[in-house]
């Protein structure tokens, strides 16, 4: 078992969650099931109040930073302090894709940099992925107000901005971290039972292996389920081997 493997399971341990023995992954790539089309509450097309954006001269991520910068969000970047762009190595084979960005997201202009990113930090840690091993977006790209779960109509205004993040990106795995993140790009609900069932996403003619995951801050809240988790990672590692 490698460093990064054990340091997991002492990490369980901590939080008394028994784990039991592990065999060594194969690097083999992981069943993936049929892609669903993205379940769209709210068409932007059919909704003339939902903000509309055209990326189609947006080349390069920088370029696309300074757009979503630019944007006028309406009532979801008015309550924000500021767009949250990404964070990691934009070269990564690996996306992750969160929710949106809570309140230290908020500050620092990242996602995933509070306790629950501290906590997706270790969990990729634990299968050998260093910050320069993935790269790190959101569903939603600005805070929403009072801190309340995304909306459909958020989602939709961040949509383009999801997608041609992706298209720039070009990685080779998406991990969709939490069930907003899940609905909004496989049309899937309820992450308890699709969590690591592999699924294809597909954006701009190209098709990507994507994970649903545990949202780390449910696992704070819900830690008898790092066992689950343990084993999604798994999975996501015998895929990443398998490239």
């Amino acid at each position: 078992m490698d460093a990064a493997l054990r340091s997991l399971l002492d990490w369980y341990a901590e939080m008394g969650v028994d784990v039991p023995k592990v065999p060594e992954p194969r690097p083999i790539r992981a069943k993936r099931t049929a892609f669903k089309p993205p379940a769209q509450a709210v068409s932007p097309e059919a909704d003339p109040s939902v903000p509309q954006i055209d990326l189609s001269k947006v080349k390069t991520l920088e370029a696309l930073r300074e757009t979503l910068n630019g944007f006028d969000a309406g009532a979801l970047s008015d309550g924000a302090r500021q767009a949250v762009f990404s964070r990691g190595n934009p070269d990564a084979d690996l996306m992750v894709i969160g929710e949106a960005p809570g309140r230290d997201e908020d500050i620092q202009g990242k996602p995933f940099v509070g306790q629950a990113g501290q906590l997706l930090d270790r969990m990729l840690g634990a299968i050998a992925l260093g910050s320069e091993d993935f790269y790190v977006t959101n569903v939603v790209n600005w805070r929403p107000p009072r801190n309340r779960d995304p909306k459909p109509e958020d989602i939709e205004i961040c949509r383009p901005f999801l997608e041609k993040h992706i298209d720039l990106a070009r990685p080779k795995v998406l991990l969709l971290v939490g069930g907003v993140s899940m609905t909004a790009l496989t049309g899937l609900t309820g992450i308890m039972k699709n969590h690591g069932q592999w699924q294809e996403v597909s954006i701009a003619g190209k098709a990507y292996p994507a994970l649903p995951l545990y949202h780390p801050a449910f696992l704070l809240r819900r830690p008898e389920l790092k066992k689950d988790a343990w084993r999604d990672l798994l999975s996501l590692r015998e895929t990443l081997l398998s490239l």
